[in-house]
Parts: structure tokens; C-alpha cells; sequence
């Protein structure tokens, strides 16, 4: 944003906040495992903090700094500007401001994610390109967060009778509508009492602060309908889990430089390059996209998960997916990946796929053929005979090759990088030293 965008951008914070009577702005923020964070402050201290950014201490936040450097300023970025529907509009207005955030001698914090991404997005730029996603957010409602019991007994796309579940999703599209974020579909999803809304694409910026807004906004309606919503990835054995499957397209200007009119299946060169790229990474990024133990429960055969490296146009059970080309429509030609699940670091997710498609874009790598066959139906050994590979089968093996991936370290930077190394690691050491109620059931009767 050029010097006088932003001029702009703050002379319309400052008018609308004032005639929408907006009494505290929430400074919005998230940690390297994408938890958002935020402070408040009141409408008095709106323009300080538009023009210098305010003060925090950082050395509590997952990632940031340590206790000997801790302070830290949050820049609020104005074009992110929105009033919180859900909370009382007269005398007492709320908003909400995604920051920046900065060391107090204004460089920029290297362990922030949202720069993370940005400097991915000006290695794009760099290029000519601009990097757009759409996410497609599964996630579950449950009666309360003790317990897993479902809300309905849905099945895809099954047009339930008006309950609950339906009129949460629908209140939250409202909302989510009301603060300018666009969304395409919404649709009960395959597993009992699981949802999904899929936000239309824009630039991945915007993208990744609206997949923050969007998981508080349906966990915010949820709680205020006295049920509980989820994005943990695998929440109830046999059945499926919640995936985020991201489609991503690159743009030269306002043409789509994944399109090809002349090619077959109309996929340009370049977004093979890339599909390429994703699939030659994909194991040493699944960290990041996947990053917590309970995400491997959901990579499993049987439940519609990717958990082979693949790709096809069509085929569903493939990690890349093709949407089919409509005419007309060139600019929705894009490239499906879908691994990611929902509780992931979005910032670090879309740093982490775009390095590796750029990668493929520039040493020119080529896709092997498409695999068409169902791939979890064929073989061992047809697999291998195909050259196909695996995902990482728990969050250990990610860790240890992630952990030697230059292209993560790359994209992440090293504070990123290092910290989120060891606090995966610190994680896989917790989950490995308990002793679970499987262990109990099926050890404790008879050893």
C-alpha cells in the first residue's frame, strides 16, 4: 500500500468509527500456529495507533520474542477495518484491525506471519504475478466442547429440516457478508453434523485474514447459540475429518495465467510447472499445512484425505485436483490442493504452497501423467510401478522432513522456521508420553 492509499485508507477509519459511534478497536493479530490474538483500545487512542502503531509485550506469544527483547508494536492495517456485527452496535461499537507487527525501531518483524506472507506475495510480484486462494473450511458443531455428540445426522449435501445447525451456518454467512468477505457456497458436508462455507477467492492477503475471521465468526455464533463448532481436523474416529482444500490460481494483471485456450484440458504450461512444484514438496511442507498430531488422523485411506502424491483433473481422491474447465469462465481455472486441513497457520499455509509452486515455475519441473484410476484402490505395487508417493503418516515424519526442507526454511524465514520446528517437536514429545484410552481398552485386560 503506497504512502497515500494508506492516508486514505486511515481518514476513513477515523470518519467511520466516529459515525458508527465505535467505542473499542480490536488489534487483531495471530501467533506462528495461527491462534489470533488481539488487544483493545478505545476510539481516543484510534489515531495514534493509525499512524505509529501501539506497544505490546511479546514474549507471551507462541513465536514471538524472547523476555530480554519482548517489546513489540502492532501497526494496524486500516484497509481491514470492520465493525464486529456481533457485538452491540449504540455507544458501544466494536471493531476490528488486522496488524502488522514491528520491532520498536520499525523493522519488521520477522517472526510475524502475516509478513511471512507478504514476502512470499513480493517474490510473486517480483515476477509479475499476484497469488490468489479459496479455501473451502470443513468443520463440525457439537453440543457442547466436552463432548462430540452431533447437532444433526446430515450426510452431503443433505437439505436437513430447519434446526439448529442450519441456521447457524446461515447466520454466520450474514455476518461474514456483512464485513465484506464473499462467500461462494455452504453445504452440510458428508460426515454427521459437518459443515462447510467456501469463501470466494481474492488475493491471499485478504484470503488469510478472512480464514481468521471466518473460524471466530463461527465459533462466535456457535457459542451464542449455547453450542460448540470446531476446526479440529479428526475430532471422531471413522468417519471423515475436516479438510480446507485451497484452490490457487496466479494473475498476470486481470488475465489468468493458469488458462491456456489452445492447450488440452485449457491448463497452461506455467500452472503445470506449478502443480509440479507442489507435488515435489509436498511431503516437507505437510508441517506447516497439517500441523498437528490429530491432523494425521484425518490423512488416512478410506475418508476421502489425500494421502498419495497425485494429481489428476478430475479425480477426487487425488492430492491435486483440476476443476473441470467451464467456457466462458477462464478465470476460474485453478489448481486444487487438498491436504491442508482447517487448523492450520493460514499465513505460513499459502507461504509455503506458493514457494513451492514458484519453484516449479522457475526450474520448470513437469508433472508426471495425471492419475485418472481411483488411487486408493489400486495396489502396493501399482503404485510404486506409477511412481506414486506418500504423505507423511504422522506429525514426527513431517517434522524430520520438514526440518531438512531449504525451500521451508526459505519461505518461512529462519525465526519462523526454528521456532515452529521446536514447538512441533515439543508437541509430537507430549502427545507420544501419554497413554490413551485405546491403550487402556485394548492392553490393560490382557498384558
Amino acid at each position: 500500500m503506497n504512502i497515500k492509499d494508506r492516508a486514505e485508507a486511515k481518514e476513513y477509519v477515523l470518519k467511520t468509527a466516529k459515525e458508527q459511534d465505535v467505542k473499542f478497536i480490536r488489534l487483531w493479530f495471530t501467533d506462528i500456529l495461527g491462534f489470533l490474538k488481539s488487544f483493545a483500545i478505545t476510539f481516543g487512542e484510534l489515531e495514534t495507533a493509525l499512524e505509529s502503531g501501539m506497544g505490546f509485550d511479546g514474549s507471551s506469544i507462541e513465536g514471538f520474542a524472547r523476555i530480554d527483547e519482548s517489546d513489540m508494536v502492532a501497526l494496524p492495517d486500516p484497509t481491514t477495518f470492520q465493525i464486529l456485527p456481533w457485538r452491540p452496535r449504540e455507544h458501544q461499537g466494536v471493531a476490528r484491525m488486522f496488524c502488522d507487527i514491528y520491532w520498536p525501531g520499525g523493522q519488521p518483524f520477522e517472526g510475524d506471519p502475516r509478513y511471512v506472507l507478504k514476502r512470499n506475495l513480493k517474490r510473486a510480484a517480483d515476477m509479475g504475478y499476484t497469488f490468489y486462494t479459496g479455501p473451502e473450511l470443513e468443520y463440525f458443531y457439537f453440543r457442547d466442547s466436552e463432548t462430540t455428540q452431533f447437532l444433526d445426522r446430515g450426510g452431503y449435501f443433505d437439505s436437513t429440516p430447519p434446526d439448529i445447525a442450519t441456521d447457524l451456518r446461515r447466520e454466520t454467512i450474514l455476518i461474514l457478508e456483512e464485513m465484506g468477505i464473499g462467500v461462494e457456497y455452504s453445504h452440510h458436508e458428508v460426515a454427521p453434523s459437518q459443515h462447510e462455507i467456501d469463501l470466494h477467492y481474492t488475493d491471499a492477503l485478504t484470503m488469510a485474514d478472512n480464514v481468521m475471521t471466518y473460524r471466530l465468526t463461527v465459533k462466535q455464533v456457535a457459542q451464542q447459540h449455547g453450542v460448540y463448532a470446531t476446526f479440529m481436523p479428526k475430532p471422531v474416529s471413522n468417519i471423515n475429518g475436516s479438510g480446507m482444500h485451497v484452490h490457487m490460481s496466479l494473475f498476470k494483471g486481470d488475465r489468468n495465467a493458469f488458462f491456456d485456450k489452445n492447450a488440452s484440458h485449457h491448463l497452461s504450461r506455467m500452472a503445470e510447472h506449478f502443480a509440479a512444484g507442489l507435488l515435489k514438496h509436498a511431503p516437507e511442507i505437510t508441517s506447516v499445512t497439517n500441523q498437528w498430531v490429530n491432523s494425521y488422523k484425518r490423512l488416512l485411506p478410506g475418508y476421502e484425505a489425500p494421502v498419495y502424491i497425485s494429481w489428476a483433473r478430475r479425480n477426487r481422491a487425488d492430492l491435486i485436483r483440476i476443476p473441470e474447465y467451464q467456457p466462458g469462465k477462464e478465470n476460474a481455472t485453478r489448481i486444487e490442493f487438498r491436504s491442508p486441513d482447517p487448523a492450520c497457520n493460514p499465513y505460513l499455509t499459502f507461504s509455503v504452497l506458493l514457494a513451492a509452486g514458484l519453484e516449479g515455475i522457475e526450474k520448470e519441473y513437469d508433472p508426471p501423467a495425471p492419475v485418472e484410476k481411483n488411487v486408493f484402490e489400486m495396489t502396493e505395487q501399482e503404485r510404486q510401478k506409477e511412481g506414486i508417493g506418500t504423505l507423511p503418516g504422522s506429525l514426527y515424519e513431517a517434522i524430520k522432513l520438514t526440518e531438512n526442507s531449504e525451500l521451508v526454511r526459505e519461505a518461512l524465514g529462519e525465526h519462523v522456521f526454528n521456532t515452529f520446528i521446536q514447538n512441533k517437536k515439543m508437541d509430537w514429545d507430549r502427545y507420544r508420553s501419554q497413554v490413551t484410552d485405546y491403550e487402556l481398552r485394548e492392553y490393560l485386560p490382557i498384558l
